[in-house]
């Protein structure tokens, strides 16, 4: 049996993540994988907020890094930590099927789970939401105009034990992390995609690799689910033409409807004061496409001045988005 050596973060759902590639590889392609783990800038910084830090590529840069030099001879990443441009030299070689897309609004324990209106209702007027995503506290921003949004960074258990022991009333996470580590009782609501657009890429695997290793890819496209890399393809389009890969208020989320492919999407100002938004269709195969004509809608509605706003105020994180 052919062994591979993957590399991939060592938090809960990075290493939930790598398993699943690798279990995929073993069955479909009858290839081992050696997981190997690498601590990235992120990881180092787990306590700052995203948007004082910097750096590029910062959830990957090691791991491509290692790639590049053939430390490793694939890498497993969440698909929105990549950056919107791929280093030379690389690419996406397979994608696995999306998980839950959408956003999670998180209670304290004990709280059951409720419609998205009585959670509005039971956080008042001015609740304490803990998330690191300007996407998010954006979109949501119109949802709770008197709110607080306060970063939060850390893996899943440390997180949810922040909200526990009082430091905030809710956190907004990604449904697909918080199934796929079994904690779907911990969803008070999920968002609909129409409501609170998600990341570009969010819960999607990528599996990456060195452009022109034929081995690599021939046992890896074996795992690759279509669906998801027409969508990934479109929601990655979508940030490239905006000139995104920034920790910027950008939501894109495509999905198969019939024969199509259908694209919402939204550009937000910081403060939720100003909005472009977007929906196109279009064939499956022309995927790329469908992002484009949506990024294209987007900037004739006003796209381009919101996210000049944000760079001025905003440190550079680059990756899909958080």
């Amino acid at each position: 049996m052919d062994t591979l050596k993957l590399g991939t973060r060592g938090s809960q759902l990075a290493l939930f993540q790598a398993d699943a590639v690798a279990g995929l590889l073993r069955e479909r392609a009858d290839v081992a994988c050696e997981i190997i783990v690498i601590k990235t800038s992120g990881d180092r910084l787990s306590e700052a907020a995203l948007s004082e830090i910097g750096g590029k590529r910062l959830f990957v840069k090691e791991i491509e890094d290692a790639l590049l030099d053939g430390t490793i001879d694939l890498a497993v990443h969440s698909s929105k930590d990549m950056p919107a441009v791929l280093p030379a030299g690389l690419a996406i070689g397979a994608v696995l099927p999306r998980g839950d897309a959408r956003d999670a609004i998180v209670l304290p324990s004990g709280e059951e789970a409720l419609a998205l209106d009585d959670v509005v209702r039971r956080l008042g007027r001015a609740p304490r939401i803990g998330t690191s995503s300007v996407r998010r506290s954006a979109q949501l921003t119109r949802m709770f105009p008197g709110a607080k949004f306060l970063p939060i960074r850390g893996n899943l258990d440390t997180r949810l034990r922040k909200l526990d022991s009082g430091d905030f009333d809710a956190i907004v996470l990604a449904a697909a992390g918080l199934r796929r580590l079994k904690f779907d009782a911990r969803i008070s609501t999920a968002l609909p995609p129409d409501t609170c657009v998600p990341a570009p890429g969010q819960g999607i695997i990528a599996v990456e690799i060195r452009m022109g290793d034929e081995r690599v890819r021939e046992q890896v496209v074996r795992i690759t689910d279509h669906a998801a890399a027409a969508a990934l393809s479109a929601e990655r389009a979508l940030v490239t033409r905006l000139g995104g890969g920034c920790q910027m208020p950008i939501g894109g989320f495509a999905s198969e409807v019939g024969s199509e492919l259908r694209m919402i999407a939204i550009v937000v100002a910081v403060d939720g004061s100003r909005a472009a938004r977007a929906e196109t269709r279009g064939p499956i195969a022309d995927a790329e496409r469908v992002g484009i004509e949506a990024a294209e809608l987007l900037l004739a509605r006003g796209a381009g001045d919101i996210l000049a706003d944000v760079q001025r105020t905003q440190g550079a994180v680059e990756g899909i988005q958080p």
